[in-house]
């Protein structure tokens, strides 16, 4: 055991200046004094990231087990994980990383009983890992994969396509594409792309006028199609598919986040040359899983808060003539696969995954049984496929995936991990707990058996409650290594997300998101009063919207916490939707544009609740230079504001990643470099001593 002497590490944050920077919002006047921080190009910017680097790479360097938290956090993830084989002609493909390689390869193999051969290594596509695969989608007939790559975590992506048999690559090269999706048909692909912006622009500049285009093979990007824009409405998303027989195209156009308005062209239809509208928008989230000859399959929450799946006729494609496949039940329908002619429907029972088989006319097959709480994922497949693949993980034991025979309903073991612990000394409960005004909210808490409800237990206490999103049981070796010390994980599922379903979502979206905060402040007491920990024991943290929560959490209840650790969040609920994809989230949160939503995101934004003179948690703010879905700025502003307000002795410091962004295609490497600082931040800040 290494023994922490907690000595006070002396902090002398960067200067930051204040500018002479007001906004007038329906009568209300806001001071911005660190708008200059919204400049990510500018020196001064990139000075002041630099002086907070330095000051942040200091204090961690003076936590003395902190390499001892580096050499486990290595050994932990240091196992092979495997993903869902799929097929694809004669070949099996899966996803496979040995361990410590920064970006899964991808392999194939001819059957199940082939030798696995590499097929992409996109470790080979950069010299430090920062280049990640995106999508992916093999044509048809097989003879073609088009991939995407996206460079140092940027959402921008660029297209490439490879000749399967010889592994060739062709010279087709797509440029500027975003929330994009891989749609194949004869031999071109349908994917979405903004117009090329600017070279200041690329990483802050607000996204508008989202295209879907056709590329055929061997075609400049000039050459390609235009299929869709709406030129009314530059802030909408357009995205693309093709029901498996390419016989239907689909275009999902959104105003946000949520809400779509569902698009159909018949490609087999010549009198038909343009799309028509399927299911009209905005107010429901429509989308196609399938077809059946001429009839279309659509998953939908209209009229049916926890979503049910229904049969279109895309002639006669009023709701008064909609066929109920899988009706609405109690509990929320997350998605439907349809795989070997047959639909595998996810539910989520109490946010633990359930998936039942049925015919396509919804007729009743099974249910599919699982090893405890956690989530299932997978089921992909063609309509000839005999089999498919599902993962199962939990928050106690990696990911396993089994094989599935569509037939009989039986699952066998695939793969199954080797791992440098033993799942079997860990548990995870559920619990539920009351919110401010009652409500029963779902609680995961996952520790090493044998635990002590003493009151004086570390928690590391984790939320997003935001977007539609589900938290399901998922595994971390990061956040396993928290309990082998003696940690508490807890997972909230709060309201704003999808557990149950629109109505939980919308009780915690626009003028509601005060219920959120109230969940997870509500979670964190229910911690203390049933003596899992103390308020000096609790660390908290999220990331993107969860990032919003902690940053809202940490000013309204400061006494409540002792860390604090906003990932990559939202916290200038005032002037989000001037960056990037930001406009698309109006829709949840609302716009300090309009006056009716301006009291509410003024009164909850982070960055405008601080008060000089707060003894606010200990802050371990994290973000990417590379962030261009939330970008940087949100976290520059916060971290220089509390830093000048922040009364007593706990640290506040900003981690800014190069090279990286909101979290996708992150490489191995860095995923520890950023883990290592965050676990020796919070167990240095709750008092606690590394267990050998």
């Amino acid at each position: 055991m290494t023994s922490n002497n907690f000595a006070q590490i002396r902090l002398a944050y960067p200067q930051a200046k204040q500018v002479d920077s007001v906004d007038n919002y329906h009568g209300t006047v806001v001071k911005d004094p660190y708008r200059w921080l919204e400049d990510d190009n500018s020196e001064a910017t990139k000075e002041w990231v630099n002086a907070q680097n330095k000051v942040t790479d200091s204090y961690l360097a003076q936590i003395p087990f902190k390499d001892k938290i580096r050499k486990r956090l290595a050994e932990l993830i240091n196992f092979p994980r495997l993903g869902n084989p799929w097929r694809e002609g004669k070949y099996y493909y899966y996803f496979k990383n040995d361990g410590l390689q920064d970006q899964s390869i991808l392999y194939r193999q001819e059957g199940l009983e082939g030798e696995p051969e590499i097929f992409l290594d996109p470790n080979k596509l950069s010299n430090d890992g920062t280049v990640a695969l995106g999508n992916l989608g093999f044509s048809k007939d097989g003879k073609y994969m088009v991939y995407f790559i996206s460079k140092s975590g940027s959402d921008w992506q660029e297209a490439f396509i490879m000749e399967v048999n010889t592994k060739t690559l062709l010279e087709d090269h797509l440029e500027w594409i975003k929330f994009s999706g891989i749609a194949w048909k004869g031999d071109g692909f349908y994917y979405s792309r903004y117009d090329e912006p600017s070279e200041e622009s690329q990483l802050s500049g607000k996204n508008e006028f989202h295209k879907v285009y056709y590329h055929r093979i061997g075609d400049a990007q000039e050459q390609d199609l235009l299929i869709y824009v709406d030129n009314e409405h530059p802030l909408r998303t357009a995205y693309a598919g093709v029901t498996e027989d390419e016989r239907f195209l689909f275009v999902s156009a959104s105003e946000g986040t949520s809400g779509v308005e569902l698009l159909y062209r018949d490609l087999q239809n010549p009198a038909q040359e343009s799309l028509k509208v399927l299911v009209p928008g905005f107010k429901y989230d429509p989308s196609a899983v399938d077809n059946v000859g001429d009839q279309l399959l659509v998953y939908t929450n209209e009229d049916a808060p926890n979503y049910k799946l229904v049969q279109i006729d895309p002639r006669n494609p009023g709701k008064q003539q909609w066929k109920e496949i899988i009706p609405e039940g109690e509990e929320t329908l997350s998605g439907v696969q349809s795989s070997g002619g047959k639909l595998f429907a996810s539910y989520m029972k109490d946010a633990v995954s359930k998936v039942v088989q049925y015919q396509k006319d919804g007729t009743r097959e099974r249910e599919i049984k699982f090893p405890g709480l956690g989530t299932a994922n997978g089921f992909s497949g063609k309509i000839e496929d005999d089999i498919v693949f599902y993962s199962f993980s939990t928050y106690t034991a990696p990911t396993t995936v089994y094989k599935y025979e569509i037939a009989s309903g039986k699952s066998s073991l695939f793969y199954q991990p080797e791992v440098k612990f033993d799942p079997a000394d860990f548990e995870t409960k559920l619990v539920f707990y009351p919110s401010k005004d009652g409500t029963k909210v779902p609680l995961f808490i996952s520790y090493k058996k044998g635990l002590v409800q003493d009151g004086n237990n570390p928690v590391l206490l984790y939320a997003y409650g935001g977007f539609n999103i589900s938290l399901t049981p998922s595994f971390s070796t990061s956040n396993l290594f928290f309990m082998e010390q003696g940690g508490i994980y807890a997972v909230a599922c709060l309201r704003g997300g999808g557990e149950y379903g629109e109505a939980w979502h919308k009780a915690g979206m626009l003028e509601r998101k005060q219920n959120v905060f109230d969940d997870f402040i509500a979670a964190a007491s229910y911690l203390v009063q049933e003596k899992y920990t103390n308020k000096d024991k609790i660390a908290i943290r999220g990331g993107s919207n969860g990032g919003l929560l902690v940053g809202a959490c940490m000013t309204q209840r400061p006494d409540l916490f002792k860390v604090a650790l906003p990932a990559v969040g939202v916290m200038d609920m005032l002037r989000f939707q001037k960056f990037t994809i930001g406009w698309a989230w109006v829709v949840e949160y609302g716009s300090s544009d309009k006056a009716d939503q301006f009291p509410y995101l003024y009164k909850y934004s982070p960055l405008h609740n601080l008060k000089k003179g707060v003894e606010y948690p200990a802050t371990l703010i994290t973000t990417a230079d590379h962030d261009d879905r939330v970008v940087p700025a949100h976290s520059f502003k916060f971290a220089a504001t509390l830093q000048a307000d922040q009364a007593g002795n706990n640290p506040v410091l900003i981690r800014i990643e190069e090279k990286a962004g909101h979290g996708a295609g992150k490489p191995v490497s860095k995923v520890i470099d950023e883990a290592t600082d965050v676990w020796a931040f919070t167990m240095y800040n709750l008092g606690m001593e590394y267990k050998d």
